[in-house]
């Protein structure tokens, strides 16, 4: 089984920008990004920007770039403009991993694209984390996962999902109840593996209305019944760097390292 690896990396950002430029124990964010991507089973990885100050900085450090356009409204517009600009076959996988997580594990990378090659039911894979706690299945912000046995997604949504009927019959904004006993709730982690033929035709759909509705981009390819397949990480996945306050974090946790 071959993979490549895709990173999307945009220069604007609303909070932070700049930020895949961004200096992190020495170096730029996106080049943290491409050394974990490196140590994965990937055969290729590639950056795709539309800025050429991240094009400069990526071959600055060796880095493959792909050159993409500015108008893309997703990374996913993104990484299939670079697929067909490499002309990739229609089976090959390819890992989206995001350029905003410089402490990804490889592990986490492996295991997305070695489950999509393994479920040839699946046009996509990603992956899902168990939640121990009631507030974060009730936290919109936390997208839930319902799969089946084999793996393959039911549904995602930022509603409390499955619904506990009986358990919180009472629930209000004052009564916050626990999970139900031996249940399994699960959260969604943004890394997905994607076949490329199913690139190139996500493209061509509609905004859907379950994506406008929840926010959530990968309802797009359920409303056109694209299966998807899911699975615990094998490792944690530590948070990416969306705020001011996630880049200090992260900057310690490097800043540890070294005196470690």
């Amino acid at each position: 089984m071959s993979f490549s690896i895709i990173i999307p990396a945009r220069y604007a950002s609303t909070r932070l920008p700049g930020k895949p430029l961004l200096d992190i124990a020495g170096k730029p964010m996106i080049q943290h990004v491409y050394e974990r991507a490196e140590q994965s089973q990937a055969q290729r990885v590639i950056i795709a920007t539309d800025d050429q100050r991240i094009a400069d900085a990526a071959k600055g450090f060796g880095a493959e770039v792909a050159m993409t356009k500015a108008s893309h409204e997703s990374g996913t517009d993104r990484l299939q403009e670079v697929a067909a600009q490499l002309q990739l076959p229609d089976e090959h996988i390819l890992v989206n991993v995001q350029g905003d997580e410089p402490l990804i594990p490889a592990a986490v990378i492996n295991q997305v694209a070695n489950n999509l090659s393994d479920n040839s039911f699946a046009s996509m894979a990603t992956l899902i984390e168990r939640i121990a706690d009631a507030e974060t299945v009730f936290n919109p912000n936390a997208v839930k996962v319902v799969i089946n046995k084999q793996g393959q997604v039911l549904y995602f949504s930022r509603a409390p999902m499955p619904w506990c009927r009986d358990l919180w019959a009472q629930f209000n904004d004052n009564n916050k109840p626990a999970l139900p006993e031996g249940s399994s709730y699960y959260r969604h982690i943004g890394i997905y593996a994607y076949r490329v033929n199913f690139l190139h035709d996500f493209v061509q759909w509609p905004m859907s209305m379950l994506e406008q509705t929840e926010k959530l981009e990968q309802l797009r390819a359920m409303e056109n019944g694209v299966a998807i397949h899911a699975q615990e990480a094998v490792q944690a996945i530590p948070t990416g760097i969306d705020t001011a306050a996630d880049l200090a974090k992260v900057r310690a946790i490097f800043a540890g390292a070294e005196h470690d």
